[in-house]
């Protein structure tokens, strides 16, 4: 009997270390290799008791690889006791506008449509394995910048989405 309860723990213990290294994972992916968004304002859509109220949040962020384009995006925020302290999960609403706000001049790889759905901005909306993406399209026929935002799982993802089109003006 000894000896089960103590495999048991092993087990559990095992199983501990494997979650804590699947956090840290989907920790690097969420801030690798995306832009940072800066928080414009918010509004409150419901009022909760306890916890923060749930809301819409609209923030900011430059494309890291196209100096010149800035795109917004507003977003569903949970609040509530388990919203407050990042256990709720976010619901897949969310819009998007792009615009040019400098000069803006492409490299090779996004001109030859290499980089197309290439992944400009993530955010997590749940504790794990919910997220917010942006990906960029460049279309070439129309010399635009094209932006789509959906939300995504590790096994579904939704299919609501929004799109944004910039397109590249002459910048005096």
């Amino acid at each position: 009997m000894l000896k089960m309860e103590t495999s048991v723990l092993s087990g559990k213990k095992f199983v501990k270390r494997w979650m804590i290294l699947g956090l840290v994972v989907v920790a690097g992916g969420i801030f690798a290799g995306s832009a940072m968004a800066e928080e414009i304002g918010e509004v409150r859509t419901k009022f909760k008791v306890l916890g923060a109220n749930d809301k819409i949040v609209v923030e900011a962020f430059d494309d890291p690889d196209i100096a010149g384009a800035t795109c917004y995006l507003s977003r569903a925020k949970t609040g509530g006791i388990s919203g407050s302290m990042g256990l709720a999960e976010d619901t897949s609403d969310a819009s998007l506008a792009c615009r040019q706000t400098g000069k803006i001049e492409l490299s090779e790889r996004i001109k030859s449509g290499k980089d197309d759905g290439k992944q400009v901005f993530q955010k997590s909306t749940s504790l794990l394995f919910k997220t917010l993406q942006v990906v960029r399209f460049y279309d070439k026929k129309r010399n635009c910048l094209v932006y789509l935002t959906y939300s995504n799982r590790v096994i579904e993802g939704s299919p609501k989405n929004s799109i944004s089109a910039i397109p590249i003006l002459p910048w005096d």
